[in-house]
């Protein structure tokens, strides 16, 4: 037909539509990690954050379905910090896990930023734990945030966090 137009709606889209929802709030964010005791002294001993509690969980259907990995056991820890928490997981099988060390630029790499106060001695500090920049402090030279100092950092798991540091005639 001349002017008509074919849609291909899924199952899903159709099942989605007109069932209202939203999102509530940010619950944390979930790290895998190579060592669960490393990095909980990383977050607990050189940033200040709060460990609320470790749990074990074996393979079981329950993990497993949760992850979609077969076999999947894992140790995992939650700590608090200043309005967010943190999930770290330390799988322990199956035993095929390689390592990824996404670059900020590779598609899927993320990071998860915090303001703080005083980068340089933050920086100091994490770096008895394994954690560099991967480049210098910046500054924002210009704009709305015009003296804003921001570094990434990169873990020895690859995980990246960035730090911001407000100018201090900010509001």
């Amino acid at each position: 037909m001349t002017g008509s137009k074919t849609i291909d709606v899924s199952t899903a889209d159709l099942l989605a539509r007109g069932q209202a929802f939203r999102i509530k709030s940010i619950d944390h964010t979930g790290f895998t990690v190579s060592s669960l005791d490393e990095s909980l002294r990383f977050w607990i001993d050189a940033l200040g954050f709060r460990h609320l509690y470790t749990w074990t969980f074996e393979a079981r259907p329950f993990i497993e379905q949760l992850v979609g990995v077969p076999g999947a056991a894992m140790r995992l820890a939650m700590v608090e910090g200043p309005g967010h928490s943190i999930e770290l997981l330390e799988y322990t099988s199956p035993p095929d896990r390689p390592a990824y060390r996404p670059r900020p630029s590779d598609v899927g790499s993320v990071h998860l930023a915090f303001y703080v106060e005083n980068i340089d001695a933050l920086l100091a500090r994490i770096a008895s734990s394994g954690w560099r920049p991967v480049g210098e402090v910046q500054t924002v030279e210009s704009g709305e945030r015009k003296g804003l100092r921001l570094v990434y950092v990169r873990g020895p798991d690859g995980v990246t966090l960035e730090f911001l540091q407000l100018p201090e005639d900010a509001p």
